[in-house]
């Protein structure tokens, strides 16, 4: 049966028991048949994942006590499939109603129950890491700590939370009206510094900014006409040209030079652009040198074709 298949039909079975109201019940799921087995089959896992990436992954339904993911003897590549058993069993019907058909790093991931796992054979030429997983699983160990080591602690927890009991005994209460009443005028105080503070920004810009007039720039400075003044006694400015300077529009005297206009329309129009009326009046103009001069005659050159040399005969 295909992948996908399979993937549907346990879609469809878990959907069907869901509409029946039994899905909850273990003693009637399909799920007893593998109610003595913890272990699950993952299939088509993308070939990149490690077995930290499994881990963290189907752990979110419960403890991962033991993981085997298949790998090539040679080059030590994933195989796309991997075993992993859960502490308690019913984590198992957990991961494959909500795994099974689930996308992950864009294939479609097959998850169903083992119900007869066997433990891979020992090998040489397994890697250390790999060999401890199936010795040992990778559930975590419980930490060996001293009966003494918890009592210090718990001491030392007890001191300081009467440390911080007697610290809040020597607060002095107060009344919610007093409470309210600060808190106003905390609010009133920070007001007004933000509007200070907000004053001053302002006038820092103002200050910063230059006036029209210093914009405009000093007395002195060519840039500025509106301040320059003309020395009219002088006989040099008396002198139209030099007073105004070479400009066109003040030639005082001088005859303009005119522009003539263009033709209003062609001879022979541009029957894309011209006007329908240019078109009409055209034609009139033809057919009346037509009849008065008659027909031109027009030597027109004879037709040539071209041919290919395999097409002439003879050559």
């Amino acid at each position: 049966m295909n992948r996908l298949t399979k993937i549907e039909s346990l879609n469809k079975i878990n959907e069907k028991e869901l509409s029946l109201g039994i899905s909850g019940d273990l003693g009637k799921s399909w799920h007893q048949k593998y109610a003595d087995s913890a272990w699950i089959y993952i299939g088509n896992l993308p070939f990149d994942l490690n077995e930290g990436d499994v881990l963290a992954v189907f752990s979110q339904y419960g403890e991962v006590v033991n993981l085997n993911l298949v790998r090539d003897r040679k080059t030590g590549k994933s195989k796309g499939f991997c075993f992993l058993c859960y502490q308690d069993q019913r984590s198992t019907v957990l991961a494959v109603d909500n795994f099974n058909g689930i996308k992950l790093v864009g294939r479609v991931v097959q998850v169903d129950h083992c119900e007869n796992y066997k433990i891979p054979k020992y090998r040489e030429d397994v890697p250390e890491e790999i060999l401890r997983i199936w010795e040992d699983g990778c559930a975590p160990k419980p930490l060996n700590v001293p009966e003494r080591t918890l009592k210090e602690d718990a001491r030392r927890e007890r001191r300081e939370r009467k440390r911080k009991l007697h610290r809040l005994e020597g607060l002095v209460e107060l009344a919610d009206g007093e409470v309210s009443r600060e808190l106003r005028k905390a609010r009133k105080h920070a007001r007004r510094e933000r509007k200070q503070l907000k004053r001053m920004l302002r006038k820092e810009r103002e200050r910063g900014s230059r006036t029209p007039d210093e914009e405009r720039g000093r007395a002195d400075d060519e840039g500025r006409w509106d301040e320059r003044k003309k020395k009219l006694d002088d006989e040099d400015m008396l002198d139209d040209s030099k007073f105004y300077g070479q400009n066109d529009h003040f030639n005082f005297g001088k005859k303009r030079k005119e522009v003539l206009s263009g033709p209003t329309h062609n001879i022979r129009p541009d029957f894309d652009k011209a006007d329908w009326r240019d078109i009409e009046i055209f034609k009139h103009v033809r057919e009346y040198e037509r009849k008065t001069k008659g027909e031109k005659e027009v030597h027109w050159k004879e037709e040539e074709h071209f041919v290919p040399n395999r097409m002439k005969g003879g050559k």
